[in-house]
């Protein structure tokens, strides 16, 4: 099959998906290739395939079960009616998008809260959609009740050209080494962490290597007398 048809079908199976559930998706990008970039030198084999980046987007109430109860309780206990942009439930788990101005006053509220009471922040990563304008760079909490046996997943988005977002360490201090490897991976810079270094990569080394777009990278490589070339710059057959 030609890249072309390969596009055209892919196409064809995004609008019949928008179709039959507008209001609960969101196109994010159009992946190319292995890598997600077309001309990259992709030498895989699926240089051709064209994949829509395809994210759930806002749940309309009721979300069912306990979701409904606890994030009733979160709206009533926040300062800021603003503070949540959107709920998202899916594949059975619940998701916050915060705005990042208001984190450190939802997470002190999810943690305070008896009604709440998620007292254990087991990870913060990060995500970068280059194309997703002002809203580039994402980083991810995820929240434990022990209390009441419950997970929640916070989101909060920040530009690329403004990536700061409140350290929520004062309030969760597991979130330390966490938010550093995100800084170190993403670039993410969290305003109030005690120590905001890298974590994993040298101090000196240049730029994030988890973005999308960083280069892949990687050393030639002789193999009996013939030179393999890092992937970026390896012969594309598209």
């Amino acid at each position: 099959m030609s890249k072309d048809n390969t596009q055209d079908s892919s196409s064809e199976a995004v609008n019949e998906v928008v179709k039959s559930d507008a209001t609960q998706l969101e196109i994010v990008d159009v992946r190319e290739g292995m890598f997600g970039v077309s001309g990259s030198g992709d030498t895989s084999g699926y240089g051709g395939l064209t994949k829509p980046i395809i994210m759930p987007g806002a749940s309309p109430k009721p979300y069912g079960g306990w979701f409904d109860d606890m994030s009733d309780q979160l709206a009533t206990v926040l300062p800021d009616a603003q503070a949540i942009e959107k709920v998202v439930v899916d594949r059975g788990e619940i998701t916050f998008y915060i705005r990042r101005a208001s984190i450190l006053d939802v997470v002190a509220q999810l943690r305070n809260d008896a009604k709440l009471r998620f007292e254990f922040c087991s990870g913060v990563s990060g995500v970068h959609y280059p194309h997703e304008t002002g809203r580039e760079l994402h980083a991810v909490y995820h929240l434990l009740s022990m209390t009441h046996n419950r997970r929640i997943r916070l989101e909060v988005t920040a530009p690329d050209n403004d990536p700061h977002i409140p350290s929520v360490v004062s309030i969760y201090p597991t979130a330390d080494w966490h938010e550093r490897e995100t800084y170190d991976f993403f670039g993410i810079i969290f305003d109030g962490h005690p120590a905001l270094t890298r974590i994993l990569m040298p101090d000196d080394w240049p730029g994030h290597p988890q973005r999308k777009d960083y280069p892949l990278g990687g050393i030639p490589v002789e193999y009996k007398g013939a030179t393999i070339p890092p992937p970026d710059q390896r012969r594309s057959y598209n």
